[in-house]
């Protein structure tokens, strides 16, 4: 196990800047999963790590060593890719056991690594057949299995699931959370999911254009998005935003949203003043529908998605330029084209600013 250190990390492809001024500290034995859009850079900063691509500024330390002119071969790190990246000659046990025969390690050492790595990863029933014979799900465990035999000190995973179908990817990520508990190794995993993040990560990294934007737990992340880039990205339906004004700033506060209605939020907002412009956010799951008897607001239906064990419910509303979703009850009914009525319960409000900043909360709910 070690930790991973990042500090000032810089890198660019030409003119075009894909890290800025990155800092980073992952304890040892941590979970640490990067997440953001296409692009960000989160893969170009797992192969800095990796020592794949050299930055160009800053340091990469692991276990406090700087590794930034150390080669890929001996930085103590393991890497699975996206492509499962598997000789597809070689049986299970001959891809497993390449990298230690490579090292000259003894025969009953390789041998010992391969079942302790097969067994642990619930494959030691396959070892003698080739990649062609294996399910996707199969592979992939194949791959981790050759990183596990060299017993690195750091796991990088660059977005090991994207190939898999839906259920393969939600039984693998079990597999992951075991797997961690199991080996206790500092891992660094990226994904463009913010599913795989939330329900793997000890900490998320969020990157945007190259920049952290927010890193914390799932939970903190979810509950207290620092801006509104993190508050659109983490949660499955997205967070709705409508615009509006503040009509009065204070330790609690009254928004004025775009298409009339009046809300208040028990949101801190003595950095701002009366009259300034401001974004409200809501997640699908808070939006109380049908409505109670406070901050409401009136929308029209424009689609349904029945669930099974909830209805997600589509609907367009003066200031929210992306329409509003909410995820509503399974027997929940009504038509398209409806008018509906909402409220927006002022302890699941989140208020950003003109920069997209978001305020504190008064206080702890």
């Amino acid at each position: 196990m070690a930790t991973v250190e990042l500090r000032g990390i810089r890198k660019s492809f030409g003119d075009v800047n894909v890290i800025a001024d990155v800092d980073l500290r992952i304890e040892d034995g941590e979970f640490v999963v990067f997440v953001g859009p296409s692009g960000c850079g989160k893969s170009t900063l797992l192969r800095m790590i990796a020592g794949l691509e050299e930055a160009n500024a800053g340091d990469i330390l692991i276990d406090g060593a700087r590794m930034n002119d150390v080669p890929s071969s001996k930085r103590g790190i393991a890497m699975v890719f996206q492509s499962y990246a598997l000789y597809p000659n070689m049986t299970l046990y001959e891809n497993m056991a390449f990298g230690l025969k490579l090292a000259n390690k003894p025969k009953a050492e390789i041998d010992a690594a391969v079942m302790q790595a097969a067994k642990t990863l619930h494959i030691d029933h396959l070892l003698d057949r080739k990649p062609k014979a294996l399910s996707g799900g199969q592979r992939q465990r194949v791959a981790i299995g050759r990183a596990i035999t060299r017993k690195p000190r750091v796991f990088l995973f660059d977005e090991p699931l994207s190939n898999l179908d839906a259920a393969l990817r939600s039984k693998m990520r079990v597999e992951f959370s075991r797997l961690h508990d199991e080996l206790k190794t500092t891992m660094v995993y990226v994904t463009h999911d913010q599913i795989e993040a939330i329900t793997l990560a000890d900490r998320i990294v969020v990157l945007s254009q190259g920049r952290i934007e927010q890193i914390g737990s799932p939970l903190a992340l979810y509950h207290h998005p620092a801006n509104i880039f993190v508050a659109g990205f983490i949660g499955s339906p997205r967070m709705n935003f409508i615009d509006g004004v503040l009509s009065s700033a204070g330790e609690s506060s009254e928004i004025r949203l775009d298409g009339g209605d009046v809300i208040h939020v028990d949101i801190d907002t003595r950095s701002a003043a009366a009259g300034d412009k401001i974004t409200l956010g809501i997640r699908p799951e808070h939006v109380a529908l049908p409505a109670c008897e406070t901050n409401i607001i009136n929308a029209r239906t424009t689609l349904l998605e029945p669930m099974g064990d909830s209805t997600i419910v589509y609907l367009e509303a003066t200031g929210a330029a992306e329409g509003l979703t909410v995820r509503a009850g399974p027997d929940f009914r009504i038509r398209k084209g409806e008018q509906a009525t909402l409220s927006l319960p002022e302890q699941y409000c989140h208020l950003f600013d003109q920069h997209g900043k978001s305020f504190p909360r008064a206080r702890t709910t």
